[in-house]
């Protein structure tokens, strides 16, 4: 396992990989039209370079076996999702690859995270994640996470709830 800061250089494997991952996690759950829109407004070229220049914002790839398995996608002071304040650090995305899951590398990712966030002296770590994602939900817990909140999450057309967990730092 090894992780490397994304670049610009990066853009079209992040597309990629951000595609891949998010549509592996939730076709399930949601219709194809929703899913469609989703991924062209989050995941477009020019959206995904504009959130990589960004620099409260941080991408990292993580490799197993010389592979990119996932991502991690951080983000301090304005960058965040919500307003927690200078001394949170978000955790806006952790995704990996339906084949490489199991193998710790969410762990390895998340553990990159709370180093970040110990190195700029933040207070809490915190993330927003769908409430009927069950698995990830459970993996936070085991993290230490709790639910201090929700908010709303626009999949397409259809309103969906994230959960808001978070972890105070020592």
């Amino acid at each position: 396992m090894k992780i490397k800061k994304c670049t610009v250089e990066d853009l079209q494997l992040l597309q990629e990989i951000s595609c891949e991952t998010f549509y592996e996690t939730f076709k399930d759950q949601n219709s194809p039209e929703n899913m469609n829109t989703y991924l062209e407004n989050a995941f477009n070229l020019k959206q995904l370079e504009k959130e990589l220049s960004n620099i409260s914002s941080g991408f990292f790839f993580v490799f197993f076996n010389n592979e990119v398995a996932g991502y991690l996608k951080v983000n301090t002071e304005d960058a965040q999702s919500e307003d927690m304040g200078d001394e949170a650090l978000e955790i806006e995305r952790i995704y990996i690859k339906h084949k490489f899951q199991k193998h710790g590398l969410g762990k390895y990712l998340f553990n990159k995270a709370m180093e970040m966030a110990m190195e700029r002296n933040k207070k809490k770590i915190w993330l927003g994640v769908w409430e009927k994602n069950e698995n990830a939900i459970g993996f936070y817990k085991k993290l230490g996470f709790v639910q201090t909140g929700a908010h709303s999450f626009y999949m397409g057309d259809e309103e969906q709830v994230d959960f808001i967990m978070t972890k105070l730092l020592n």
